[in-house]
C-alpha cells in the first residue's frame, strides 16, 4: 500500500513511518512543521534507507492536500496532524476546534473524490473524559474534560458517520494512552517546543540540565501515592500498532476502535523513580497544583486490540525509560544539532 501519514514528521508520525516502511509499505508525509522539525526527515531516511517523499502543507488547505492526492495515488492515510496540548486548548479552543476538525473535513472530502477508502486515526484516551472505572474498555461511555478531548471525540463521530453514508469506506479510530520512549538508535524521539507538556520530555529535559526541576500537577489524587496514573505506552510499540490497524482496516470495512495501551498504570512519581533507577540519574521534582482538564486515572484494557488486530505491547517500563534517556542525551538539543 501507499499510504499518506498526515502529521508523519511528529513523534509518533515518524515513529510510525519507521514501522510501515519496515512492513513492506509505501509512505508519504505531509506536515506543516509546526510542531516538528525538517531534521526529522534526514533521519527518516538515515533508519529506512529511502528518501521519504514530503509535503510542507497545512493538511486543511484543500488545494495544496487535493494537487498532493492527485500526484500519489494513495491507497490508505493515517491521519496525525492536529493540536495536541491540552492545557492550550483550554485557553485556545477556537483554533484547537478549526484546526483539527478542519483537517479531518478536508481529508474525508478528497478522499472520497479520488476513491480513498482506508482510514486510520489518531484518536486519545482522554475521549474517556472522567472515567467511571478502570481499565478503559471501548465500549465505555465517552465524554470530555477539555476542548482538545472533544476534538477528538467530535472527528470519531465525523469517522463513524462518514462510513455510515460510505459503504466502501474503512475507518479505524486509535484512542492511544501515553506514548514515551523513542526509536532504540536514539536519533527520533520527541523533541517538543518550549517547555514540554508531556511527562517524559519534561524528565530527560531535566536531566539533562536543561530544565532545573520537574513539575509534578498534583499530589492529592485519589492514587497510591496521590500523584495522577496513566497507562505508559512506548512508542514504537504504539507505531507497529498503525501497522496493524492499517492493515485491518484494508481487509475489512465499516467502524472500528481500539484502545492502544499496556493496561497497566503508573503514577507520575513511579515514572520519576523508575527513569531514575534505569538511567541512575536523580530527578529533582516540585508539587505544583493540578492542570485544568486531568484526571486521577486513566489505564486501558487492551484485550481487543490483542483479539483483533493480533497487536499488544512488549516494551518495558525500562525501556521505555532508558530510550527516552538515550534520545535526549544523544541529541541533548533536539533536532536543531
Amino acid at each position: 500500500m501507499k499510504i499518506l501519514l498526515t502529521g508523519g514528521a511528529g513523534f509518533i508520525g515518524s515513529h510510525t513511518c519507521v514501522e510501515i516502511v519496515e512492513a513492506g509499505h509505501d509512505v508519504v508525509i505531509a506536515d506543516d512543521l509546526s510542531n516538528s522539525k525538517p531534521a526529522v526527515l534526514d533521519r527518516l531516511k538515515e533508519l529506512t534507507g529511502k528518501e521519504i517523499p514530503f509535503y510542507h502543507i497545512d493538511v486543511a488547505d484543500r488545494q495544496k492536500v487535493d494537487e498532493m492526492f492527485a500526484k500519489e495515488n494513495f491507497d490508505a492515510v493515517i491521519h496525525f496532524a492536529g493540536f495536541k496540548a491540552v492545557g492550550e486548548s483550554v485557553a485556545k479552543p477556537v483554533m484547537y476546534y478549526r484546526n483539527n476538525i478542519d483537517t479531518t473535513l478536508t481529508l474525508l472530502e478528497t478522499m472520497a473524490k479520488y476513491n480513498v477508502n482506508n482510514f486510520v486515526f489518531s484518536s486519545s484516551a482522554t475521549v474517556y473524559g472522567v472515567p467511571e472505572r478502570v481499565p478503559l474498555v471501548e465500549g465505555m461511555k465517552t465524554g470530555c474534560t477539555n476542548p482538545y478531548g472533544w476534538t477528538k471525540l467530535m472527528i470519531e463521530q465525523i469517522l463513524t458517520d462518514a462510513t455510515v453514508a460510505n459503504k466502501e469506506l474503512s475507518v479505524v479510530l486509535l484512542r492511544y494512552f501515553n506514548p514515551i520512549g523513542a526509536h532504540e538508535s536514539g536519533r527520533i524521539g520527541e523533541d517538543p517546543t518550549g517547555i514540554p507538556n508531556n511527562l517524559l520530555p519534561y524528565i530527560t529535559q531535566v536531566a539533562i540540565g536543561k530544565l532545573p526541576q520537574l513539575g509534578v500537577f498534583g499530589d492529592d489524587y485519589p492514587t497510591h501515592d496521590g500523584t495522577g496514573v496513566r497507562d505508559y505506552i512506548h512508542v514504537v510499540d504504539l507505531a507497529k500498532g498503525h501497522v496493524k490497524a492499517i492493515e485491518y482496516a484494508a481487509e475489512h470495512k465499516g467502524t472500528e476502535i481500539f484502545n492502544l495501551g499496556t493496561g497497566t498504570g503508573y503514577s507520575v512519581l513511579d515514572i520519576v523513580k523508575a527513569f531514575e533507577k534505569a538511567n541512575n540519574i536523580e530527578i529533582p521534582y516540585v508539587i505544583k497544583p493540578r492542570r485544568d482538564g486531568d484526571i486521577a486515572e486513566c489505564y486501558a484494557d487492551p484485550v481487543k486490540a490483542k483479539e483483533k488486530l493480533g497487536w499488544q505491547a512488549e516494551k518495558s517500563l525500562e525501556e521505555m525509560c532508558r530510550d527516552s534517556w538515550r534520545w535526549q542525551f544523544n541529541n541533548p538539543k533536539g533536532y536543531d544539532e
